[in-house]
């Protein structure tokens, strides 16, 4: 940490100097309670009457509401209230429906809101961006966005990305102000505020709260971001064409209806009727709640089991990804370090035999903080050091150089207080021993290798005492000419769950591929651990950093086809490893969590993000964060992801297809010169069963067995094409045929209100059907044993109705339904079974050529 008013660029000396105090908790909620939240207005959610107005203004409820009109005029003011009464019962589902996806979309905001570090009651606390009051101290590092605006009382080469307000896209130095400084506008270089929304892209630092929400520099310009609505993806797109050519076809085929009934004579209003009870059973009104609920509530589910959707379109996406880049250390290993070997002079020592060599460590580590290697190396010292690792007094430090992509070694000056300057340095065993001109560089090379195909990251140790001298300092370290002094070697166990998510991910046809900055032989040791495809196949299956510099694009991309493992990696390079792999065609997910990450996140078909160790800049860079940074979550969205596009598919499937059957019975009688069958009033006791089992039904529906055992989906597979539309179709014309069978059946022998009741009861029995058969591709059976509570309640709820429909004189009245003859309604139930049997005939059909493919 800095210390305010220390010159520009440089770390206190003293790692034990006092912490600053910041606000009490009891003066920060005043001022939250006076100045209030620190957030722009939230024009995101959509409250409960907007969510009705919506609704109100879909074609089906027009077309519902017309034909209640319809019905007041022809003076039958029941069907009317009725219709009516229809009306506001399914505004109130889609009200719950849309309900609970904005619950789900508020948790998922809630739990994706910016954090800041800060200090309050004397003490560093991270706490929710929107809580910062002014007067806050708040500690900014590489990678964090500015949770406010505020004058920096310490800064330590700090870059700031401020795009945002400035539209400039070269960061800006900054330096601090501890005495004070006037307000300025943002973009100058060398200014000591920073603002709401930048990034810091270098450097570190503490500002204190100076203006918050709409006070701040990006409140003052306007919260039009919030206003922005994000463009929609390629399901809501081909969807919404879909249904738009569902509606001009049966708004065509309605008014040739509506001229074909008042040719033949038929009365123009109740023509009207059947005109819009044809244009409602042709309007598939179901898609878009499918589309808005699935991925909603699937981000939600997703949420719960750690990990976050910050754009729902990733979770299409998910169901091909077929390969996965991961980190090492973190994602696959604990990130929990441990000092495990001690060498020097050509031995393993114990730590307290290596006091030298601990110490010089320590002097060349940052104070304890997000880095897992440096906690671990001040615990080691705190017990095997007799003064605990302290600073020894009268010493400061005077310079740092810190880590870079070119060279992974941090290199720290410090003035010894007797006129001399210790150069602590450590780092990647190569890189310091290339910097250094003395010592068993060699032996230490061999050591390190050895070590490193143990599992064990190792990092140099290197030293060299030089005369008190005065800035500017060289500007490449290795100019102290350092002497080798030994080598410290970390280890961190693989996570318990790694070796079976590493099989469910090879089950599911999807390849690992491990990127890491470690040594080849650690990266190896790990890989083997974790049950790699690859790790095992010597040098072949392990890519350096060195040679993907050497190779050119198409080179790259045939190399990593049989690469398990890219080690020695620079940050720079994951972004060439990625389109590499796109260009052989892969769809890729990518982990990351610095500022280096964040364009290989951006350009890689799913972006992660670590959630415990991750930047800002990486977790808006990517479309899921890892709340725990466990691979075994990413492996889990993996499987939801396939679980929500299978349960997708089979809700459209079962709209379309019961849609075919509602349409025929509303236009077929009429063609053939029988009755009416189905009015308004008909559609709208169907649309109460369709709407919760499309939307509820199938979102709870649980996997399949198989899911992990199946191949990626195809890139750029339609999640209702073609094929499965067809589908569709073929089941909805055999469950049409059977009910316009029967109804001709009934209208032989008995009265028109008992053949159409035969028929309604046997159109919403095979309704259950079509739900039942499209829940699970395998056999009946298997799909009776999966267990959805939801389609039980649906079923039940749908039958009770279904009874009170024909046998409640007052409700069979207003429908036109009478109870049917024993024999007719045994028809009703005998047709559901036998479409049932055709449906599972046809799954078991289907089913054959898929033993050889298994896409979804």
């Amino acid at each position: 940490m800095m210390v305010p008013g220390a010159p520009h660029g440089e770390l206190r000396a003293d790692h034990a100097a006092p912490p600053p105090e910041g606000l009490d908790s009891a003066e920060a909620a005043r001022r939250l309670a006076n100045d209030g939240p620190n957030s722009l207005p939230d024009a995101g959610g959509r409250r409960w009457r907007r969510i009705a107005l919506d609704a109100a203004r879909e074609p089906m409820y027009l077309l519902l509401v017309g034909a209640a009109a319809v019905y007041l005029v022809l003076g039958e003011p029941l069907e009317g209230a009725f219709l009516f009464g229809m009306v506001v019962l399914m505004l109130c589902l889609t009200l719950y429906q849309e309900g609970r996806t904005e619950r789900a979309l508020q948790a998922l905001r809630v739990l994706g809101a910016p954090t800041a570090l800060v200090w309050r009651d004397g003490r560093r606390q991270r706490l929710p961006a929107s809580v910062l009051v002014e007067g806050d101290l708040v500690e900014l590092g590489e990678g964090d966005r500015v949770p406010a605006d505020g004058l920096l009382l310490a800064a330590a080469g700090m870059l700031v990305d401020e795009s945002l307000l400035t539209g400039e896209s070269l960061p800006v130095g900054k330096q601090e102000a501890p005495q004070g400084a006037p307000p300025s506008a943002p973009g100058g270089p060398d200014l000591p505020w920073v603002y709401a929304g930048t990034l810091v892209v270098q450097g570190h630092g503490m500002a204190r709260v100076s203006a918050t929400g709409a006070r701040s520099e990006i409140g003052r310009i306007g919260a039009a971001l919030g206003r922005i609505a994000p463009p929609r993806g390629r399901l809501q797109r081909e969807t919404a064409a879909l249904a738009r050519r569902f509606a001009i076809l049966g708004g065509i085929v309605s008014v040739l209806l509506v001229a074909l009934l008042v040719a033949r004579g038929s009365a123009p209003l109740q023509a009207l009727l059947a005109g819009i009870a044809l244009s409602m059973s042709m309007l598939p009104e179901e898609f878009p709640v499918i589309l808005t609920v699935f991925p909603a509530l699937g981000a939600w589910r997703l949420a719960r089991s750690q990990v976050l959707t910050r754009r729902l379109a990733a979770i299409e996406i998910l169901g091909s990804t077929s390969v996965l880049c991961v980190d090492k250390t973190g994602t696959l290993t604990e990130n929990r370090m441990a000092v495990a070997r001690l060498w020097r002079d050509g031995a393993v020592h114990e730590a307290a035999q290596q006091g030298e060599l601990l110490a010089c460590a320590l002097r060349a580590s940052r104070p304890p903080g997000s880095d897992p290697m440096e906690a671990a190396i001040w615990r080691l010292a705190g017990v095997a050091l007799a003064d605990g690792g302290a600073v020894p007094a009268g010493w400061r430090l005077l310079r740092e150089y810190g880590l870079t992509p070119q060279r992974p070694a941090l290199v720290q000056l410090w003035d010894c207080g007797d006129g001399s300057v210790l150069v602590a340095v450590k780092g990647a065993p190569e890189t310091v021993a290339a910097m250094c001109h003395a010592g068993p560089r060699g032996e230490a090379l061999e050591a390190a290798a050895g070590m490193a195909a143990d599992g064990l990251r190792v990092l140099a140790v290197a030293r060299a005492r030089v005369s008190s001298l005065a800035a500017p300092w060289p500007a490449d370290p290795a100019g102290f000419a350092p002497e080798l002094l030994g080598l410290v070697a970390l280890a961190d166990p693989l996570r318990a769950d790694i070796p079976d998510a590493v099989a469910a991910c090879r089950a599911a046809g999807l390849r690992i591929v491990m990127i890491t900055g470690d040594h080849p032989g650690t990266a190896r040791a790990i890989g083997r651990q974790a049950g790699l495809a690859g790790a095992e196949d010597g040098q072949g299956g392990v890519l350096g950093g060195a040679e993907i510099a050497t190779l050119d694009d198409d080179a790259l991309a045939g190399r990593l086809a049989h690469a398990a493992i890219c080690a020695r990696i620079a940050p720079q390079q994951k972004l060439r490893i990625v389109q590499a792999l796109q260009r052989d065609g892969a769809v890729v997910a990518m982990t990351g969590d610095g500022v280096n990450d964040a364009p290989a996140l951006r350009a890689a078909d799913v972006g992660v993000a670590m959630g415990l160790r991750g930047t800002d800049v990486a977790r808006e860079a990517a479309e899921l964060t890892l709340l725990d940074d466990r691979f075994a979550s990413l492996v889990e969205a993996i499987a939801a992801g396939r679980r929500i596009f299978a349960n997708m598919r089979k809700s459209m499937c079962f709209v379309m297809a019961m849609h075919v059957p509602i349409a025929g019975m509303a236009l077929l009688p009429v063609l053939l010169g029988w009755p009416v069958m189905l009015y308004p009033l008909h559609i709208v006791f169907l649309e109460l069963v369709i709407d919760p089992a499309c939307s509820l039904a199938f979102e709870n529906e649980p996997p399949e067995p198989d899911l992990m055992r199946r191949g990626p989906r195809a890139p750029g597979e339609a999640l209702f094409g073609r094929a499965a539309a067809l589908d569709a179709l073929l089941q909805g014309g055999w469950v049409l045929a059977l009910v316009v069978a029967l109804y001709g059946w009934g209208l032989s022998w008995l009265p028109e209100p008992q053949a159409r009741a035969a028929a309604f009861a046997a159109l919403v029995l095979c309704s259950l059907s079509l739900l039942l058969s499209n829940r699970q591709r395998h056999g009946l059976m298997r799909t009776l044993r999966a267990a959805n509570p939801v389609f039980w309640t649906i079923a039940g709820a749908a039958i009770a109705l279904l009874a009170v429909a024909i046998h409640v004189p007052a409700a069979a009245e207003v429908l036109l339904l009478a109870p049917p003859a024993p024999a007719a309604l045994a028809g009703s139930i005998a047709v559901a079974l036998l479409a049932l049997c055709g449906l599972e005939l046809r799954k078991r059909l289907a089913a054959r050529p898929r033993r050889t493919n298994l896409a979804i």
